[in-house]
C-alpha cells in the first residue's frame, strides 16, 4: 500500500504535467480545474501517506530498481524528515497553485507553464522520499529541468540570461555534489542511514579526503540553497513569475537544497564525524556570513522582489547554521526554522506579486519598488496586513513562529559556546536587526505617507481578486497558527533528532 501510494505522489504529477504539456487544454477553467483537482489529490495523498507512516513504525525503504549494484538503486522511504518536507510542500503548493491562476490569467503560454509547475510537484516529493543519494541526486538533477522552464518563462532576453545563470550554478553544484557521493560511496555507502552510513574503520586514515568531500556536496548542494558565493542566481531567478519566485524561494527549490545538505551531513558523512572538523568549521563560518551578507544586501535592495530574495539568501544560512552545529538542537532548530520560513517568505512574495499584478493597471505603470508604495496600504489593506503579519513573524518579534526557530537557533549556537558557534549567534543578533529595517520599512512606506501625499493617481488601485486574496490570507493563517504549534513541533523534532547523533 505505502510503495503503491509513494509511486502514484510521484507519477501523478509527473505524468499530469507531461499530458499538459503535450496535450494543452486551451479553455482556462478546464486547465486550472484540471491542475488543482491533480494537485489537491496529490496533496490530500501526501498527507495520508504520513498518518499511515505514523502507524507503521519504523520506515521501511521500497527498492523500486538496481542499476549498478545496492548503492545506485533507486529507492524510496518515509522517514521523520521526509515527512516534515513533505507536509510542507502538501499544503503549500494547492495554496500556490489558487494564486497562481489568477496571476497568470493574462499570461502567455499558460499550458506550458502549469505543466512544468506541476511536474515540479512530482519532483520535489521524489526528493523529499529518496531513501539514498543516488535517488535523491537524479531527482535533484530533474528538479533543474523542470524549473528551468519556469525561470525563463518570459522567453525575452532578462528572463533567458537569468535561466542560463540558474542553469550554470545548479549544473556545477551538481558536478561537486556527484563527486561528493562517489567519494562518500567508497567508504561505507549511500543509503541514508540515522547517524550516517559511513564505515569508520574504512573512513580510519582518510579522514582528509572525507572532510574534503563533505565540503564539495555542502557547497554542491549549497548552490540551491544560496550559501555565498554561489548565491546569485536566486534574485536573479526573480524575472520569473511571482508563482515561480515564491515556489523557488519558499517551498521547492531552496528546500530542496536545504534538505540534499542535511541528509548528506546526518545521513551520509555523519554529524559525528564531522563534529570538531575543519569541514564543520568551514560550515559555521560561510553560513555566518552569509546570514549577514543577505540581510545587508537585502537592505540595499529597493526592488522589492529582490529584497525578498536577499532575505531568502539570508535566512537558508539561518537553517545552515543549526545544521552546521553537528547537535540534536542544532537540526532541531534547523527543521524548526525551514517550516517558519516557509509559510512566511511565500506570504511575503505573494504580497509582492500582488502588488506587481494591480500597479499594472495604474496610469504610472508596473510599480516594483519600496519607495514606490507610498501610501499604498490604504488602497490595498489585505495586501499589506498579510505583508505585515509575515515580516513581523520573520522578523522574530514573540511569540510569532520566526522568533521560535529563531530562538532555538540562538540556543542550540550559545550552547556549544565556541567562537564560530558564537560568532553564528552573534550573526543571527546582526541579521535580525537588519530584517527589521528592510522589511518594516516597506510596511510604514505603505501606512504611512508624508504630509499632504497626493493619491490622486492611485485610484484603480484595489486588492486582487478573490483567488489570490484568498490565498494571501491562508499563508497569514498558516503562519499564525504555527505559533500554537511550534512548541509541540519542537519536542517531536527533538526526539527525532536526538536518535541522529
Amino acid at each position: 500500500m505505502m510503495k503503491v501510494l509513494l509511486l502514484a505522489l510521484i507519477l501523478v504529477p509527473l505524468l499530469g504535467g507531461l499530458a499538459l504539456f503535450i496535450r494543452p487544454i486551451e479553455d482556462t477553467h478546464r486547465r486550472n480545474t484540471f491542475v488543482m483537482i491533480l494537485c489537491s489529490l496529490v496533496s490530500l495523498g501526501a498527507l495520508a501517506l504520513l498518518l499511515l507512516r505514523l502507524k507503521s513504525g519504523v520506515p521501511q525503504v521500497y527498492m523500486l530498481a538496481e542499476i549498478f549494484g545496492e548503492d545506485f538503486s533507486l529507492a524510496l522511504h518515509v522517514d521523520g524528515l521526509s515527512a516534515v518536507f513533505v507536509a510542507i510542500v502538501a499544503v503549500l503548493w494547492p495554496i500556490t497553485d489558487l494564486y497562481a491562476f489568477e496571476y497568470m490569467q493574462h499570461d502567455h503560454a499558460q499550458n506550458r507553464f502549469f505543466a512544468f509547475f506541476t511536474m515540479t510537484y512530482g519532483v520535489v516529493i521524489g526528493i523529499a522520499t529518496a531513501a539514498n543519494l543516488f535517488t535523491m541526486y537524479l531527482f535533484y538533477e530533474m528538479l533543474t529541468l523542470c524549473t528551468l522552464p519556469l525561470v525563463m518563462h518570459e522567453m525575452d532576453g532578462v528572463a533567458k540570461s537569468a535561466g542560463l545563470k540558474y542553469l550554470i550554478y545548479s549544473m556545477s553544484g551538481a558536478a561537486l555534489a556527484f563527486v561528493s557521493m562517489m567519494i562518500l560511496s567508497g567508504y561505507g555507502g549511500l543509503a541514508f542511514r540515522a547517524g550516517g552510513s559511513l564505515d569508520r574503520g574504512l573512513a580510519a586514515g582518510h579522514e582528509v579526503l572525507l572532510y574534503v568531500g563533505f565540503l564539495l556536496g555542502f557547497f554542491g548542494f549549497g548552490v540551491k540553497a544560496a550559501v555565498f558565493p554561489f548565491h546569485a542566481w536566486l534574485p536573479s531567478a526573480g524575472v520569473a513569475p511571482t508563482p515561480v519566485t515564491a515556489l523557488l524561494h519558499a517551498v521547492a527549490v531552496v528546500n530542496a537544497g536545504i534538505f540534499a545538505i542535511l541528509r548528506l551531513q546526518y545521513f551520509g558523512y555523519g554529524a559525528a564525524f564531522l563534529a570538531g572538523s575543519f569541514a564543520q568549521n568551514v560550515m559555521l563560518a560561510v553560513t555566518a556570513f552569509t546570514i549577514v551578507f543577505g540581510s545587508t544586501m537585502a537592505l540595499r535592495m529597493q526592488h522589492l522582489k529582490r529584497r525578498l530574495a536577499y532575505s531568502t539568501v539570508s535566512n537558508l544560512s539561518y537553517m545552515l547554521l543549526g545544521a552546521a552545529l553537528c547537535s540534536g538542537a542544532g537540526l532541531t532548530a534547523a527543521i524548526l526554522h525551514m517550516i517558519a520560513h516557509s509559510a512566511l517568505k511565500i506570504a511575503l512574495f505573494f504580497c509582492a506579486g500582488a502588488l506587481l499584478c494591480r500597479t499594472e493597471e495604474l496610469p504610472q505603470g508596473v510599480q516594483e519598488y519600496v519607495f514606490q508604495y507610498t501610501g499604498y496600504a490604504k488602497k490595498t489593506p489585505a495586501i499589506f496586513a498579510v505583508f505585515t503579519i509575515a515580516s513581523l513573524g520573520l522578523i522574530g518579534v514573540p511569540p510569532l513562529c520566526g522568533f521560535a526557530s529563531k530562538w532555538a537557533i540562538a540556543q542550540a549556537a550559545a550552547a556549544q559556546a565556541t567562537p564560530l558557534a558564537i560568532t553564528g549567534a552573534a550573526a543571527l543578533a546582526v541579521s535580525a536587526f537588519l530584517t527589521g529595517m528592510y522589511l518594516l520599512s516597506v510596511i510604514l512606506e505603505g501606512y504611512f505617507p508624508p504630509h499632504g501625499f497626493d493619491d490622486s493617481g492611485l485610484e484603480e488601485l484595489t486588492d486582487p481578486g478573490p483567488r489570490m486574496t484568498s490565498a494571501l490570507w491562508m499563508c497569514a493563517a498558516l503562519g499564525l497558527a504555527l505559533i500554537a504549534f511550534m512548541p509541540m513541533l519542537q519536542n517531536i523534532l527533538s526526539a527525532y533528532t536526538a536518535g541522529l547523533m
